[in-house]
């Protein structure tokens, strides 16, 4: 069983967030139809590829169909309204005052489909006054105080590694949507999910917020440790890096259990977390000496059967080809148009009794137009005819 698979979704949105979302619902079984403008998504264009198709693209884009509309002909208004009306979910990451001029509004399309539930996500939100400001995860990172955490303690602040508000701020629309289709069940009228990277940046902040407004406590930057739990940072092994922590007292003796060093969990400078961040620059040292002795797997072990949080600092190939991380599904097939299975990253969430995961590779942009408009929002040929003579849709690439 598909979960979605009677739900119809219209796709608008370009880069991270927004397709990301509709490859969920697409993975839960819904139909999803890709509307790009004439120059793509322009994430098409980032390296690396993978048999003609950005692996950026792909890899939040697979299980849709594709169909490219220009937006800037008046006979692009005809298919937007069949969109509308043929779908249960519009997306899209215009900025506000785009989406007004584009016609793509809640209010406008409401009035087509009072059914409609219609999700924007933005860089600042819908209101306040940078709600017209473009925002991408860097400079969302930057604005809502992620990257100030983020660094060594005497470094510049930096990003983070993978485009994280992207990706949760699409689990947070996927959320937002599935919510309002279960909102639809009992009142009958759709409704507007509001989602942007700035509400998804501050939510996780987390305590971190809740911390500055409780207390005034700011987090500073200390690289891969904390600045409130100590230990709980990576550490040099002999053959690599070892991240461990102790975040509450019982593991604390457990870990001086496990190093061979009972004694420590006795020292006063250390009895608590609070005297262990105190003395932080007394303890970290001690604990490499005695890391430093032995590899990763060693210690791994060690840790392991004593219930200490502990894991090895990994690459992405390391990742990727990890018996836990194929035990757990993160690695899956689609099929492309010739018949080659594709790889692609798994669903971060599973349903027991209703799998997920579409079969369907990421699509060639415009690869589906001609079967979109005849089978889904049945066009006549006479009509897909007129609407490429005015430059409104092109024929399937």
């Amino acid at each position: 069983m598909k979960l979605l698979e009677n739900v119809r979704v219209v796709d608008l949105s370009r880069v991270l967030a927004g397709p990301y979302c509709a490859q969920l619902l697409a993975d839960m079984g819904a139909r999803v139809i890709k509307v790009e403008s004439p120059g793509g998504d322009e994430n098409r264009g980032w390296p690396p590829t993978f048999r003609g198709i950005s692996s950026n693209f792909a890899s939040v884009n697979r299980g849709k169909y594709s169909i490219t509309l220009n937006m800037k002909s008046q006979q692009a208004t005809a298919v937007m309204r069949r969109l509308a009306e043929w779908g249960d979910v519009m997306l899209h990451n215009f900025l506000p005052d785009t989406a007004e001029r584009l016609g793509v509004s809640y209010e406008k399309l409401r009035k087509v489909n009072p059914r409609l539930i219609f999700c924007s996500v933005s860089g600042y939100g819908e209101n306040g006054a940078l709600r017209g400001r473009p925002g991408y995860d860097t400079t969302l990172q930057a604005f809502a105080g992620v990257m100030a955490a983020t660094g060594e303690r005497e470094g510049p602040p930096v990003r983070a590694g993978v485009s994280f508000l992207d990706m949760s701020t699409g689990l947070a629309a996927y959320a937002g949507i599935v919510s309002a289709l279960l909102l639809r069940e009992r009142t009958g009228e759709g409704t507007w999910v509001h989602g942007s990277l700035l509400e998804t940046a501050v939510a996780c902040q987390g305590f971190h917020g809740v911390g500055w407004m409780q207390t005034g406590a700011l987090p500073g930057r200390n690289g891969s440790g904390s600045w409130h739990i100590v230990p709980y940072q990576a550490f040099d092994c002999a053959d690599g890096q070892l991240v461990l922590g102790a975040p509450n007292e019982g593991a604390w003796k457990r870990l001086c259990d496990a190093l061979g060093m009972p004694g420590l969990a006795t020292d006063e400078r250390f009895l608590t977390n609070r005297d262990r961040v105190k003395n932080r620059g007394i303890l970290l040292p001690i604990l490499q000496t005695l890391l430093a002795g032995q590899t990763m797997a060693h210690w791994a072990d060690v840790f392991s059967l004593t219930g200490i949080p502990a894991a090895p600092i990994q690459s992405i190939d390391q990742v990727m080809t990890h018996p836990q991380v194929l035990a757990n599904d993160m690695v899956v097939y689609a099929e492309d148009t010739d018949g080659t299975q594709v790889p692609y990253v798994g669903m971060p969430f599973k349903l027991e009794d209703c799998k997920g995961t579409a079969t369907r590779a990421a699509p060639r942009q415009n690869a589906d137009c001609d079967s979109v408009l005849r089978d889904d929002l049945k066009f006549t040929e006479e009509e897909i005819e007129t609407l490429r003579a005015a430059g409104a849709v092109f024929p399937n690439t």
